[in-house]
């Protein structure tokens, strides 16, 4: 049995360039992680500290914020941010939590060199999820990375590997496989409610768009540089004005998601909730689609080569209707232009949930029909129901799989990448699910994965 820090990067290099699938990978230790004993309690070190992980970054007096959950669990003595103001008052929000002040960092390599720190949890931009993520799990820690997982596909079979070798417990942040209406539709499809299931369609609504944006010099508190990490260097953009949550209208904080250099747009943005729970219910998630049609797509630039020709303004996907069918002939839509939420249609019924409600004639029988003691649990993994934090963390202690594993959301994700590949290029991508790989079009095959920016390349 090796120690959870005997897992290094040359160790891993050395032991394998690649993990069969199927592989159960290395056991890492069986350390039981209590969450009364304070010696026994995990040390957590945050990774952004942004308005995901508490949003009084920038409204003292809001209430909203994950980060607040993880000091029932474990200690937070580290926050890493490359925006100094955010960073400054990450510090002050934990010191608030534990009386006792983190580390502070701009530079997160010093939290995963920290052998002392147990968790990570990643709260950036999405271009950095995947070389914070590998190199946290080779370091001997454990991973709570917000969605979506991954900027590419390539990077989703690469965080796969290393979890599967490391044997990492990782929890991916789509915290809807925790709530209950979403865990009671999937336990009403696998008890035959509503028949085979044929069609789903995932409402996920459209994206902003932004006027041209001029380059402006950064703020003086933001790394910029650093910010950018594995992404093409590019000018800071900047407006305010905007009627959104910030304010503003930028590539930066918050609005980098609107920016293909950055994230995948609403289809990762949204699609990484809904066609993860839309994946699961189907029971695709050690599959994929074998084709992905873009019936329909607007962007606010032109593209060439999957490339967008405008640089100056958000350039993700605004408007679309696309369909993914799997070698069954079970179809999934993704568009813009229904209730946000996700409508399995089956045989026998169909049934409508989002973040609101469970809808439909099989949740009305279910009065007089309840579903079978323990229909929701074997669901969840055979797991108590829990919020994910507490799911994460109870997998901590059991050493076991979280009920948001990398392997099924990856796969999730993958069918939300080749949405957006299909959409970039306006053309059908024909995908072999079993090697995971695009079929006879080499522009989206050069779409999987992408290259990191010279000095910011994933640490092996």
């Amino acid at each position: 049995m090796l120690n959870r820090n005997e897992i290094t990067r040359r160790g891993f290099v050395a032991g394998t360039a690649s993990v069969v699938a199927g592989s159960t990978g290395i056991r890492r230790s069986e350390q039981a992680f209590g969450f009364q004993s304070p010696s026994e309690r995990p040390t957590i070190g945050v990774i952004g500290c942004g308005l995901r992980w508490d949003k009084r970054v920038m409204v003292p007096k809001a209430n909203y914020g994950l980060g607040k959950q993880f000091p029932r669990y474990g200690d937070v003595v580290a926050v890493c941010d490359v925006d100094q103001n955010r960073l400054k008052r990450a510090g002050e929000i934990v010191k608030e939590w534990s009386t006792v002040p983190p580390m502070q960092c701009g530079d997160y390599r010093k939290v995963i060199d920290d052998k002392s720190i147990d968790v990570v949890h990643i709260v950036t931009p999405d271009h950095w999820h995947a070389k914070i993520a590998i190199e946290a799990m080779l370091s001997g820690k454990d991973v709570y990375c917000e969605k979506p997982m991954t900027l590419t596909i390539g990077e989703g079979k690469l965080i796969r590997e290393v979890q599967q070798k490391t044997g990492a417990v990782f929890q991916v942040g789509t915290q809807q496989r925790s709530t209950v209406q979403f865990i009671k539709a999937v336990a009403m499809i696998r008890a035959g409610r509503l028949g085979k299931i044929k069609k789903v369609v995932c409402g996920i609504d459209s994206s902003p768009e932004s006027p041209r944006l001029s380059p402006v010099t950064p703020p003086k508190n933001l790394d910029w540089d650093r910010w950018l990490g594995p992404a093409p260097k590019t000018d800071y953009r900047y407006q305010s004005g905007a009627n959104n949550i910030m304010k503003e209208w930028s590539n930066g904080h918050y609005e980098f998601r609107w920016w293909y250099d950055f994230s995948g747009g609403k289809l990762t943005d949204w699609g990484a909730h809904h066609v993860d729970i839309a994946t699961w219910g189907m029971g695709k998630t050690e599959t994929g689609p074998v084709t992905v049609d873009p019936v329909m797509v607007e962007h606010p630039t032109e593209f060439e080569v999957g490339k967008p020709v405008r640089r100056d303004c958000y350039n993700t996907a605004t408007r679309f209707l696309i369909n993914a069918t799997y070698a069954d002939g079970m179809e999934l839509e993704i568009r813009h232009d229904t209730d946000n939420g996700i409508l399995f249609e089956g045989t026998d019924g169909r049934i409508f949930v989002n973040r609101g409600r469970l809808t439909g004639k099989p949740v009305e029988d279910l009065r007089l029909n309840p579903l079978s003691d323990g229909a929701l649990e074997r669901v969840y993994k055979g797991q108590p129901l829990s919020d994910h934090v507490e799911n994460f963390f109870m997998a901590l202690s059991a050493r076991r799989e979280p009920v948001s594993d990398v392997a099924s959301h990856h796969r999730a994700l993958t069918t939300c990448h080749l949405a957006g590949i299909a959409a970039r290029l306006g053309e059908s991508v024909r995908w072999d699910p079993v090697n995971e790989m695009v079929i006879g079009n080499s522009r989206a095959q050069g779409l999987v994965d992408r290259p990191k920016r010279a000095g910011f390349g994933i640490e092996m």
